[in-house]
This record gives C-alpha cells, structure tokens and sequence, in this order.
C-alpha cells in the first residue's frame, strides 16, 4: 500500500480549505453534495479538534489519498467547499482530538472514517486490527484494554463512500406521483429478504438474482400481484457490516440489522454490473425496483435500524460515528468511566435525545421517502427512539416530528414496539399515525390452533380460554383504541423474519439452531408451536405420514385466522406455499439454503398458495372481512344486525360465563358489512356486492354439529373451508348441500377447522 499523505499528520484547525468564488455553502445541509466546480462538504463533529476531507484513489493495495482540512464552524460543524470533485469520487474522513475512552472520547486521525451522510459506499469491512480504534492483537477477543489507540490506517481495510449526484427536481416529482398509495383498509404486506426473495429463483436470470433488480423482474412482480400482496416490506437495505462479535465467529449478518450507512443502498444486492459501476448505480438499480413495483401497484417499505448502529460496544471497530463523536450519538448510562447504555442487545444505542441523532434519522428518511420514493418505513426495536431520560415517551420530539414532517406526512409507519430497555415492551402505547407490530395477536393465534392442540392432544393440561383469541381477530381494541385508532393500527402477523416459518410452526416443537453455531441456545424457546406427533420432515412413505395432511390443516386454520382478522396482515416470504428454515427460528446469520426462498413447490405447496391467493381475494372483495373501525356491539346507522357478534356452537350468543370456559373450542363470529364502514357497493349487475359474514370456528379435536348463526334474513353460502387441500374443492358436487345453510340449520365442524360464510347472495 501507498499513501500520498501522511495519516499521523494532524491538519492544522485553521488550515483553509480551497474555496470556489461560488456562495456560501448551507450548513444545514450535511454531508458531500455536488454544487458548480465541486462538492461541498459539512461533517458533524462536535468535540473534534480538527477534521479532514480525504478524496481517495487507486485499490486497497495501492491506496493514495489527498487530504483536505474542513473550516470549523459554530455547533460542532466541520465545512468546505472543495473544486474539482466530480460523481464517483471516493472519500472519508479523519478525525483528530482527544483519545479518553474514560471520558467518552474516541479520536483517532489513523482510522478513515465513513461519513454518516454518504450516499454511496463502496468496498467491505474487513475484521482486521487495523480496523479499531484502540490496540487489539486477536479480533476474536473481547476484554480489550481500550487505553492505548492504535497507530495503524485503516483505510485499506473499511468502507469508502462515494460522492453520488442529486436527482434533478423533475425526475424525483414524476417519481412520487406514481406512488400507488393504497389505503391501509387495503394493504397486505410481504416481509422478504432481497437476497434470499430471488436467489434461488431458476425462471429470473442468474445475474439478476439476489438482487433489486431481481425484485424489479417481471416474473417476481407478477406472483406479488397475482398473491394479492400491496406492499413490499424489505429487510434493511441500509448499507450494512457485520458486527464484531459476529464476525470474529466466523458468521455474516444475513438479515442487515446492523447499518453502516443511513443513507447508501447496501451494495451487495446490487447486480455485479452495478457494483462495478459505482454507487451511483446502485442507488440507480434500488430506484429502478421501486418504479417497477409502483408501476405494477405495489409499495415499498423498508426495514429501518436507527436503533443502533454496526460498530457495537465501545470495544468494537472505528468507523463512522464513534470516531466523529462518541458522546454524541451513543446512549451513555452516565458513570466514570464512560459506558454505553445498551437498551437494543447489540452493544450500543444510538441517543434519540440529542439533536444530531435525532437530524440524521429525519434526514434518512426523507432521502428514502422523497428521493428514492419509496412508500414507507418500518422501524426496528422502534421503543429506543422514543426514549427520553431512559423512558418511553409517545409524544417524543423524534417520533412528533416524524409525524408532522411535510416529506414524511403519507408514508406507512410501522413500530417494532418493543426494545431490551426497562419498560421495554410497549404494543398499542404509539401514537398516531405509527402503526405496530402485534405481538399478542401472533401469540394468541399460534397458542389457540397449535400450542393448546398440541396439549389437548398428549391429554395434558388444561387450554386458554377464547378471550384473548376473540379480542385479536377482531382488532385489538385493548391495546389500538388509545389516541383514536383504529383496528388497521395492529399490524397482525404470525410468522416473521424472526422465528418459525409458518411450515416449521407446525413441523417441530423445539428450535433447531445448530447451524448459527451457538449450541442452540440462540433464539426464542417460546415457539407455541406443535410437531403433530413427530419432530421435523415427514416423509410421504413414513409411518407417521398420516400426520401430513393434519400439519397442512393446521397451516391453513393459521392463515385463513390471520386473513379473516381486523387489522393490517402481513405474510412472510415463503409462507404462502409452506417453506421451511429446517427448524432454525434464529437465521440471521444464515446466508445458506436455510434462509433463502426455494421456489421448486410440491404439488401440495402449490395447492397452498392457491388457498392464500384464494383468501386474499376474498378479503380484498368483501369488506367485512377488513373492517376499518372497532365494533361497538350494537348495529350501526341504518344496519339491523349488530356490528360485530359472537355465537357458541348452540347458535345463541355468547354468554361472559362462556369466554372464560377453557373448555370451549368453538366460535361463531359475524361482521355485518356495514361495520366495515363501506357502502353495500353494486356490482356491474347491479346486485349488492357487499355481504355479511360468518367465521366458525373449531378448535378441537373431535366434529363438533354447530347451529348456524343468525343472517341478515336469507341465507348463508360457504366459501371456504380449511378442510379444503385447494380452494378448487369449493366446486366439489360431494359438498354442494352444505355450501347454502341456513340460520339454525346443523353443519358438522371437522375437527381443527374454520369456514368463512357470506350473506347468500339474493336470487337473480
């Protein structure tokens, strides 16, 4: 390696920096931003005694770099306006100041810092010593002195950014007009990973897979379409490293919760021919996915970590924020000597009480909002950004002016509502117009049809009583009522990136972890989850076949609870045609087989995805099956039966006794259409397309003969049973004297099963 300056020379803090006969530069607009003959910089480094700009060229092997002092200004502000900078330039900064760990002070000028602000970032982290910024001998150890900095450049060894262009005005405009917009009464989300979504997909071309521009691919938009997905939600594409600790074990963070870079797309998921080209391309290929999907009606939304950052405890590497300043942007508990507060789990959080913190993230996502374009934001361990003082506040500063943003006004927001913090768990505590994660509702669901079957069937135990399940499936007013929400606030899901695949849900009663290689004592061992009598993959010739199409019941029972419930749902990538993690519910260093989406379906796997596709359009098409209100339990305006009732398999209400009977496994639930709060549309014909509807119920193991609840005054049609394999079996001549029952009419529940009804519909 060659180096046209000398790292350990500390630039003189009045050291002018070339400046252009252009006007002054803004300093409120941080970061490195083309402007006339070159590129204005302004960098945040509050404690800093002096700041260079270092413009890069040539390879890590043979490295030169020229370094530039940036002009100190009033608030921590380091600034220049540099002539000659060009789209592409490679750049970084040096940090020179005071090294007292014990007083929270982490500078080291020998250490090339990203800045916070780049666009564009280019190469990998390499887990080397030169990487840190106090001595270390072993990266793979952990009780390092952090006393002595250390004297080596780690320019060859970390992240560049990368100068990228602004988009011009026009282009961004025509950009968010496409927006598709859908109302959240509409929205279902599909949670993928960009590399594991298309990787293993044979009928999109090989170069194109695992990537943006493999989402952006005709055949992927097409099977979200036809699905009936709404929205996208992505697994961070923040530019991202893997932790130390991670990567001194040998593994990778798969999923990216581990940002370097808050606003750069994550370069590995761009084509080969992007990388080569720069960051600018990548950023290219990542807008170029979005207007794909918006072109074919389709949001975007994008896993956020503004919770903490990749460079983990204060005895991790040196690479952008500590380096610039420690105190500043990480939570501190406040003793001698200085220690970082950890309320995430990962060695550091970032602290929403101070103003740059707060500046960087608002400035992220209106990037990603209102120059990328994409549709909104879903917020990882979103508690630590409302915490003030150690408490979770909704009225934070950070999270009110999130909402009251002009840029960030009509994105979906989505809160992960819980931390590792004290009060750490706080499901329905956000204010509008945040939405949250349901835990609850994913537990309630996977405890009802799995966990307490599970039990019933060993003949142990005594189960829940329907309580809890009634409360979810119908909103979660407990929890989403508060500051005048609605049930659309509960984001009900039951399987996500994190845990069981829906298939392995009903697979395998313990978790299987042994490929993270931490002797399976990572991740959850609160599964609620049922094997159906034997562990793991059953073979169609093994003696426990019979188990087989019992575990596909069961998957359906789940979906069809989690598409029939108030709320916004979301379904996970592989789920709809019953993929499996082999048991693992921790992938997050699986960048293998394990994570990545197999689209060789089975026959029996295609059957489920026509069920889900099936469902999807039944939800989209009656309204009473998506409410946008909670019920009051009384019939609304102009409506002669209650908004929303509960029936016993007796067919007579539900009476407070039979909520708290455990013993009771079956449920009647009607919604009348006007609890929905849409008008009983007309079809092209002219006929009503609007319909009450029924849900049965039955959770357990034996037939259950259940009377038919009340209609509106006709009749009731079935249209779909999870007895079904496939939604075809709804034309089955065998069943058509059960498909038009009723009110009071006897109907046999198999065992472990739901139906939908709808109002028959009145003769033509």
């Amino acid at each position: 390696m060659t180096m046209t300056a000398d790292p350990t020379h500390a630039t003189p803090m009045n050291a002018p920096a070339p400046v252009s006969d252009l006007p002054a530069l803004s300093l409120a607009r941080l970061g490195a931003h083309l402007r006339g003959d070159g590129v204005d910089v302004v960098v945040v480094a509050a404690q800093a005694d002096a700041v260079d700009l270092v413009l890069l060229e040539g390879t890590r092997d043979a490295l030169t770099e020229r370094r530039i002092g940036l002009m100190r200004a009033r608030h921590g502000l380091w600034h220049a306006h540099v002539p000659g900078v060009v789209a592409g330039q490679r750049y970084g900064l040096r940090v020179h100041g005071a090294w007292n760990p014990a007083a929270g002070l982490m500078h080291n000028p020998h250490k090339l810092l990203l800045d916070p602000y780049a666009r564009g970032v280019v190469g990998e982290l390499d887990m080397v010593p030169e990487v840190f910024g106090h001595e270390v001998a072993d990266v793979k150890r952990t009780d390092r002195d952090l006393g002595l900095p250390d004297s080596r450049d780690s320019a060859p060894f970390v992240p560049h950014g990368e100068i990228v262009p602004d988009p011009l005005d026009a282009e961004v405009e025509a950009r968010l007009a496409r927006r598709p917009r859908t109302p959240w009464s509409q929205t279902v989300i599909y949670e993928a990973h960009v590399r594991g979504l298309t990787l293993l997909r044979e009928d999109i071309p090989e170069d194109l897979r695992g990537t943006y521009a493999g989402i952006a691919h005709p055949v992927m938009i097409d099977h979200l379409k036809r699905l009936g997905i709404t929205a996208l939600e992505l697994l961070p594409i923040h530019a991202s490293a893997t932790e130390h600790a991670i990567a001194a074990a040998g593994r990778t963070n798969y999923w990216g919760y581990c940002t370097l870079g808050y606003l750069a797309p994550e370069p590995r998921y761009a084509t080969a021919a992007a990388r080569a080209a720069g960051g600018c391309a990548v950023e290219r290929e990542v807008i170029d996915m979005v207007d794909a999907l918006h072109a074919a009606g389709i949001e975007v939304i994008l896993d956020v970590v503004y919770n903490h950052t990749c460079e983990g405890g204060m005895d991790g590497p040196l690479l952008s924020w500590r380096g610039l300043d420690n105190t500043g942007y990480y939570l501190h508990d406040g003793g001698s000597p200085a220690r970082y507060a950890d309320v995430t789990g990962t060695g550091n959080s970032l602290d929403f009480r101070r103003q740059r913190v707060v500046q960087l993230t608002l400035d992220s996502l209106r990037h990603w909002a209102g120059v990328i374009g994409v549709d909104g934001f879903r917020f990882d361990l979103a508690v630590t950004l409302g915490r003030k003082a150690g408490e979770f506040e909704p009225d934070h500063p950070f999270l009110v002016a999130m909402a009251s943003d002009p840029v960030l006004a009509d994105v979906k927001t989505i809160a992960e509502p819980w931390d590792v913090g004290p009060s750490g768990w706080r499901t329905g505590q956000f204010a509008p117009p945040m939405h949250e994660w349901n835990d609850r509702f994913r537990d309630a669901v996977r405890r009802f049809w799995l966990a307490d079957a599970s039990a019933l069937s060993r003949g142990g135990g005594v189960p829940h009583d329907l309580r809890d399940l009634g409360t979810r499936i119908s909103g979660s007013a407990d929890m989403f009522h508060h500051f005048d929400r609605g049930p659309e606030a509960s984001v009900n899901y039951v399987t996500a990136h994190d845990g069981f695949t829906l298939a392995d849900l009903v697979s395998y009663d313990h978790k299987h972890n042994g490929a993270n290689g931490e002797n399976n004592r990572d991740g959850s061992n609160n599964n609620l989850s049922w094997n159906h009598g034997s562990e793991g993959p059953v073979d169609a010739n093994s003696p426990a076949a019979d188990i087989l199409p019992v575990r596909r019941r069961s998957i359906r029972n789940v979906l069809g609870t989690l598409l029939v419930s108030s709320g916004t749902p979301m379904i996970t990538a592989g789920d709809e045609f019953g993929r499996t993690q082999q048991g693992n519910n921790n992938a997050y260093c699986q960048d293998s087989p394990i994570s990545w989406v197999n689209w060789r379906r089975s026959s029996s796997q295609l059957a489920l995805e026509r069920t889900v596709r099936y469902l999807l359009e039944l939800r989209a098409a009656n309204p009473a099956l998506r409410p946008v209100r909670f019920a009051y339990g009384r019939p609304r305006s102009n409506e002669p039966l209650t908004d929303l009732s509960w029936f016993a398999e007796d067919g007579t209400e539900m009476s407070g006794s039979a909520w708290h009977n455990p013993h009771r496994r079956v449920l009647q639930m009607r919604r009348a259409s006007g609890a929905a709060a849409h008008p009983r549309s007309m079809d092209a014909d002219g006929l009503e397309q609007a319909r009450d509807a029924l849900v049965m119920i039955n959770g357990a193991l034996n037939e259950v003969d259940t009377v038919i609840a009340p209609s509106r005054g006709g009749g009731w049609e079935l249209v779909w049973d999870s007895v079904w394999e496939s939604p075809e079996e709804l034309r089955d001549a065998a069943i058509a004297t059960a498909v038009h029952p009723r009110p009071g009419e006897r109907v046999t529940l198999e065992p472990l099963s739901m139906r939908i009804y709808l109002e028959q519909k009145p003769a033509r």
